[in-house]
């Protein structure tokens, strides 16, 4: 009667369907007594018994399910399988076939574990054959090559009795010469979950979608306006891109119902993109970023995908709050980092995405935690912690609801451990996607027939899925949310969740965490140098003019030093941090002092130039510039062994500072210029210099004097000589004869006493007019002052 109603198109009743299931049971237990006595290289007569023999391991022939349609089938349904089998043995296979075949339904959530770690175990439990029609035949199956297959059957043809998972083997038999009789080469083991009804209590399910990313900017920027930011390479360009990871995870997470939880510093770094921004490349050089449009897409279609969405916002950069906890609390200031990471969160989110984000939330690497990582978490505001159960464990039957009280007025959200982490692993093949889709649906159902209670339950995967990651977890979540045993939650409403009182409340202790993922921590000389960058930057900020456009950027770097995204990456790691350092350094040395050379100083007094160079963009004030002299009894500096004066240099400029000197005694004498800032700190490297004081003595003057003296004498005497000739030439001019009769040759051939007298008296002065020039006239314009720095010995300005 059952074989007519399947025959007719009538599906057979769960207890109909159990009949068979039973009969077929009991009529093959004797056949499969007799077999068990059989040794396990059977004779070649054993061809002929019904039941093909298993061989040991996995088997000759490798099997791949690579797809299995619908994921989670109903009454009406048909399952289609679709794979590839592949001779990976030396012998043709011949007489093969593809079959399937249904198990009894696993009634915990172990016995799916153990069924997936031997899924390829051809000794396992192999089910019942569906046979008949519902197989693929191939005549010979050659050494290493793969042959497609894809079966279709009813729902109805394989017998599923009771609602809960069934595990169906996909198996291929065939014969080879050196084993001439049926048996199964190959299987592949996956699950079908069965609920052809609503459930009476559905599970409600909050799965986390993951919007993180590793730090892709640096704490460079540009010196233009804009401040133009530089990124360390061109991977978030890749990852943004069509078909990349990030646009994967936009694009198949709109379609979900899931809880976004997002990087801040994410959403800043792509925002920065979406603007003029420079790619730093392996050499140093950096070039113009063109990705502009990809990222205003990437953000544009992200903004469509939360609309209306709940949006958890993690710390800025995403700390590594397990890393902090063990080995960056004893670091002055380290937490200080986590707060103000914490405090950006909200404001870059709603900015950029136009969304109120939560920012209670935090979440440790892997869902680990101890006293301490609590205590971290907690300290930046946040009073729910992601959990998972395998670190948070219950010891039930069942599993409880996520939400429970740990004290101090947070709740742990313990994120189920097995739906979690599912989709680790390489997911590149269609048949390990296949395998860990149908798992995770399978964990589900498993969960919910577990009880009769509703139940509140947290899917947190991993940080970064790849996008064959992302394409299974997308696929799962699908065929869940479209299944009849589960509903949607948003996260927070999963922390309202009345506790389960028999569930764990007790965090576990430091010693329990696991010791893999404490190797992967930053080490706390990672948060020695985080805080000797800070304090650098401390000492720097207080002389900018324009101090926001410094410490935002490295406040933000900071951030991004302690990501988790570093784990297992300590080499780039470390190489992130030097680069920061370093290029901190190069802008805190470029306000410094010009070096002197020796100088001479000829006097009991003069002044002292110290020039101070500023090649930052904007300017520097609430500096000082103190001048002391170690030798205070030869030189004053002032009125006592130093002096300071106040500095503001413009930006791009450099300034001179004169100090007042004077000298008590001949010799050399040590001056040492150092910047300071207001509160009293060294700024930048001093800079020492000689000054060789000469003093003049009274013998040195008298002779200068004497000197003096003497070219005062002699223009006096040259003035009355000039005096007295000027005199006779007119008193001789007045008693001649006119100058006409005077000048004729006539009148000097008659008188040529007086014409030689007059000769002599011009030749005299031409000779007066031709002579070199005196000390007593006008001296030259000087050549104008050279700018030139001065040289070994240079004089100071009297």
């Amino acid at each position: 009667m059952a074989d007519a109603a399947d025959f007719q198109g009538t599906s057979a009743s769960p207890a109909r369907r159990w009949l068979r299931r039973t009969g077929a049971m009991l009529a093959g237990a004797p056949l499969l007594a007799g077999l068990l006595q059989l040794p396990a290289a059977a004779p070649a007569d054993a061809a002929g018994q019904e039941s093909p023999q298993a061989v040991s391991g996995t088997g000759s022939v490798s099997v791949a399910v690579d797809s299995l349609t619908p994921s989670a089938p109903t009454e009406g349904d048909t399952v289609t399988v679709s794979g590839t089998v592949t001779n990976n043995g030396k012998q043709p296979v011949t007489d093969a076939h593809v079959d399937l075949r249904v198990g009894p339904p696993m009634d915990t959530r172990s016995s799916i574990d153990t069924l997936a770690d031997k899924s390829r175990d051809v000794q396992g439990l192999l089910g019942e054959e569906v046979g008949g029609k519902y197989t693929e035949k191939f005549p010979e199956l050659t050494p290493g090559v793969a042959e497609p297959f894809t079966i279709s059957v009813p729902v109805n043809e394989l017998d599923l009795g009771k609602d809960g998972v069934y595990q169906l083997g996909v198996a291929l038999s065939g014969e080879t010469s050196a084993q001439p009789w049926d048996q199964i080469l190959g299987i592949q083991r996956t699950f079908l979950p069965w609920q052809p009804e609503d459930a009476d209590t559905k599970t409600k399910t909050t799965v986390l979608w993951p919007l993180i990313s590793e730090a892709h900017m640096a704490a460079e920027t540009g010196s233009n306006e804009q401040q133009t930011p530089v990124f360390r390479d061109n991977a978030l360009a890749e990852e943004l891109a069509p078909g990349g990871r990030l646009d994967q995870m936009v694009s198949l997470g709109k379609g979900l119902d899931v809880t976004w939880v997002v990087d801040p510093d994410l959403l800043a770094s792509v925002d920065a993109m979406t603007r003029s921004y420079e790619i730093r490349g392996a050499d140093g050089s950096t070039t113009d970023g063109t990705n502009q449009e990809l990222a205003k897409r990437w953000l544009a279609e992200l903004q469509q995908a939360v609309a209306g969405k709940e949006v958890v916002a993690l710390p800025f950069g995403d700390p590594d709050l397990a890393s902090l906890a063990h080995n960056g609390t004893s670091v002055t200031g380290s937490l200080s980092h986590l707060k103000e990471a914490a405090d950006v969160a909200e404001d870059t989110v709603d900015t950029i995405l136009h969304v109120k984000p939560s920012t209670d939330f935090a979440w440790p690497v892997e869902g680990a935690v101890d006293p301490s990582i609590v205590k971290v978490a907690t300290s930046a505001g946040a009073d729910k912690v992601i959990a998972r159960s395998d670190s948070l464990q219950d010891n039930l039957p069942y599993t409880p609801s996520a939400a429970r009280p740990i004290g101090g007025g947070t709740t742990a959200v313990v994120a189920d451990a097995r739906m979690s982490t599912v989709f680790r692993g390489d997911l590149t093949k269609a048949s390990a996607s296949t395998l860990a889709v149908q798992r995770f649906l399978a964990q589900s159902l498993a969960l919910e027939l577990q009880t009769g209670k509703q139940r509140s339950v947290v899917v947190a995967p991993q940080r970064m899925p790849s996008v064959n990651q992302a394409q299974a977890m997308a696929e799962a979540v699908s065929a869940l949310q479209s299944g009849n045993w589960s509903e949607s939650q948003d996260l927070a409403d999963a922390t309202k969740a009345k506790p389960d009182p028999a569930a764990n409340t007790r965090v576990p202790p430091a010693s329990a965490y696991p010791s893999s993922l404490r190797k992967q921590e930053l080490p706390r000389a990672a948060f020695e140098q985080i805080a000797r960058t800070k304090g650098n930057l401390d000492k720097f900020k207080v002389i900018l003019t324009l101090q926001s456009r410094v410490v935002t950027p490295f406040g933000r770097a900071m951030n991004r030093e302690m990501s988790t995204s570093w784990r297992n990456r300590g080499v780039a790691a470390l190489g992130y941090r030097d680069g920061m350092e370093s290029y901190l350094d190069g802008l805190i040395n470029g306000v410094k002092l010009i070096r002197k050379s020796e100088m001479k100083l000829s006097g009991r007094s003069a002044t002292i130039p110290v020039t101070v160079q500023n090649n930052l963009v904007q300017g520097v004030e609430h500096l000082q510039l103190r001048l002391t002299s170690t030798n205070p009894t030869r030189l004053k500096i002032g009125d006592a062994a130093y002096e300071e004066q106040p500095v503001a240099v413009n930006g791009g400029h450099s300034q001179s500072v004169k100090f007042t000197t004077s000298a008590n005694a001949n010799g050399r004498a040590e001056v040492v210029a150092q910047l300071y800032t207001e509160d009293g700190r060294p700024y930048g490297d001093p800079v020492t210099f000689d000054v060789k004081v000469t003093e003049i003595t009274p013998t040195v003057m008298l002779v200068i004097g004497g000197g003096v003296l003497l070219l005062v004498l002699a223009g006096f005497r040259m003035y009355t000589q000039r005096k007295r000739a000027a005199a006779r030439e007119a008193a001789e001019d007045a008693s001649a004869e006119p100058a006409d009769a005077a000048d004729s040759p006539a009148d000097a051939a008659q008188n040529p006493q007086a014409a030689g007298e007059r000769l002599k008296g011009e030749s005299e002065a031409g000779s007066r007019a031709d002579a070199p020039e005196q000390p007593s006239d006008p001296a030259p314009d000087t050549a104008a002052e050279s700018a030139d720095p001065s040289g070994t010995g240079e004089r100071v300005d009297r």
